[in-house]
């Protein structure tokens, strides 16, 4: 019998209160996300689940993130060019990502409020701070860039 997290039972206590069903899938599902070091693609959640529940097809992983964003569970992001990611929803942050190595960085997202600010004031955008999304070239690469020119 395994160990109950109180995380994974939050989450389940959030499906059962929107009065929908909880699953051997579902459960899966939510403890690939409440153990995932950070954010993952369905692909990877899929493996993931597939690794504990080999019977869960990728449509029903699917299913399961669409009804967890509808829930407010989880929350997805567009990283760059790449396939969406998911994470558990939490407090609300941006991501910063370095076009030459890849790596996606986590930031506050009162980063973002004046930009928030002055895109409601200026164009009447709400800007969705789950969504932001900054490519640029972080600090390693643009020291190694400096140090082989």
């Amino acid at each position: 019998m395994s160990r109950s997290n109180p995380e994974v039972d939050d989450i389940l206590s959030a499906i059962r209160g929107a009065t929908k069903r909880v699953t051997v899938a579902k459960r899966t599902v939510a403890e690939v996300l409440v153990a995932a070091p950070g954010h993952l693609t369905a692909e990877e959640i899929t493996y993931e689940v597939q690794k504990r529940q080999p019977d869960v097809s990728p449509s029903t992983v699917y299913r399961i993130l669409e009804e967890f964003e509808a829930l407010e569970i989880v929350v997805h992001a567009h990283l760059d060019q790449h396939a969406a990611v998911f994470h558990l929803a939490g407090a609300v942050h941006g991501h910063l990502t370095c076009d030459e190595c890849g790596t996606t960085f986590e930031i506050p997202a009162a980063h973002f409020d004046a930009l928030s600010k002055d895109l409601q004031k200026t164009f009447g955008f709400r800007l969705d701070r789950h969504h932001v999304a900054v490519t640029g070239t972080c600090e390693y690469c643009q020291t190694h860039r400096q140090l082989h020119k």
